[in-house]
C-alpha cells in the first residue's frame, strides 16, 4: 500500500527539522493503532504476563498449566513439579539509545536514527501503564544524556521527543556503546527490562557489560540495519566514508569487492547475533526498508510463545 507521496503507508514519518512535531504525533498514533490492533490480549507486552521473576517449584496438581512444568525438578525428584512465577506489579525499563554517527545514515525509507526513535516509541508503548517506569541513556558519541525513570504518558512522550531532538555527533567522533551500557549498570537497579537500540557496527566490546546486566534484568537488543550495511550495489567508482572517523576512500565496486563486502557484512551480523545470544539478550532486527511495526509484532508474539512453552 502506497501513500500519496509514493511512500509505503508503514514507512516511518519524517522526524527532523520543521516536520519533527508532526512526525512525532504521526508516530504515536501509528504505534498505538497498529500495535493495539495486531497484538491482542496477552500478546501485548515485552515481559511475561504472569510475572517475569521465577518463584518456587511445587508439586503438580490437577488443573495446573502443564506448560509451566519444571522438568529439572521433576527429573530430580521423580515427582511432577511446576515452577511458579512472582508477578512484578511495577516494571522499570531502561533503554540505551545509540545515536552515534553511524546511525546518521539511510538509503531506503528513512535514516537509521529515525528507526531508533520509532523503536523507542514502541518500547514506551509496550511497557507503559500499570505504574511502570521508563528511563533512558541517550548517547551520540560525544555526550551521554541520562533521563530518570518515571511513569506516565507525558514522560514517555517527552522521552521520545528527547531522543528525536538529540543533536548529531560532530564528524570524527566515535561512539562507545560499551561505555553507555556500563553506565546503565551503575548504580544497580531493581530487576526490570533493559533494551539496547543500536546498529552494533564495530567491535563487540559491549558484550561484557551487557552480559553483566543479564544477572538482574531481562535483556533485548534491537539492531538497526540499512540495506547498504549488508550489500554494496553495482555503482562503479564510489567514495566510501566512515562517519565516526571521518576517513574517506575511493573504491571501484567490482564484483569481487562486492562479494567480499557482503561476506564481511554477513559475518559481522552473525557475530553480533552470537554476542547478543551469549549475553542472554533477545535479538530484534529492524530495517530501514522493511515494515518495522510488523517486525516488532512478530518479535513480541514469538517471545510470548517461548514463555508459554510453544515453538517460536
Amino acid at each position: 500500500m502506497k501513500t500519496e507521496k509514493g511512500r509505503p503507508s508503514w514507512a516511518p514519518p519524517v522526524l527532523r527539522g520543521e516536520r519533527l512535531e508532526a512526525g512525532l504525533k504521526t508516530l504515536e498514533l501509528e504505534v498505538r493503532r497498529r500495535l493495539d490492533g495486531l497484538l491482542q490480549g496477552n500478546h501485548l507486552g515485552l515481559v511475561p504476563g504472569p510475572g517475569s521473576e521465577p518463584g518456587e517449584a511445587r508439586p503438580y496438581q490437577p488443573g495446573d498449566d502443564v506448560r509451566r512444568m519444571d522438568w529439572a525438578v521433576t527429573a530430580r525428584t521423580t515427582t511432577p513439579h511446576i515452577r511458579e512465577t512472582v508477578a512484578d506489579r511495577e516494571l522499570e525499563t531502561w533503554v540505551v539509545a545509540d545515536l552515534s554517527a553511524s546511525l546518521d545514515f539511510g538509503t531506503a525509507l528513512c535514516e537509521k536514527r529515525d528507526l531508533v526513535v520509532c523503536a523507542m516509541a514502541a518500547v514506551a508503548h509496550l511497557t507503559g501503564g500499570g505504574g511502570n517506569r521508563l528511563g533512558a541513556l541517550i548517547t551520540n558519541g560525544s555526550d551521554v544524556t541520562r533521563i530518570p525513570a518515571r511513569g506516565g504518558l507525558p514522560h514517555a512522550r517527552g522521552l521520545v521527543r528527547r531522543v528525536a531532538d538529540t543533536p548529531r555527533a560532530p564528524e570524527g567522533v566515535r561512539g562507545d556503546l560499551a561505555a553507555a551500557v556500563e553506565q546503565l549498570r551503575r548504580p544497580p537497579r531493581r530487576r526490570g527490562l533493559a533494551v539496547v537500540i543500536s546498529d552494533f557496527l564495530g567491535g563487540t566490546e559491549w558484550q561484557r557489560p551487557l552480559r553483566a546486566l543479564s544477572a538482574r534484568h531481562e535483556l533485548i537488543g534491537i539492531e538497526i540495519v540499512d540495506p547498504r550495511d549488508v550489500d554494496l550495489p553495482e555503482v562503479g567508482t564510489v567514495v566510501l566514508a566512515d562517519p565516526e572517523s571521518g576517513r574517506q576512500r575511493e573504491v571501484h565496486a567490482t564484483p569481487l569487492l562486492r562479494k567480499e563486502f557482503g561476506a564481511a557484512a554477513h559475518a559481522h551480523r552473525q557475530e553480533v547475533a552470537a554476542a547478543l545470544r551469549r549475553a542472554g539478550a533477545a535479538h530484534l532486527t529492524l530495517r530501514t526498508d522493511s515494515d518495522w511495526i510488523a517486525d516488532m509484532v512478530r518479535f513480541v508474539v514469538a517471545r510470548k510463545r517461548r514463555w508459554s512453552g510453544g515453538v517460536a
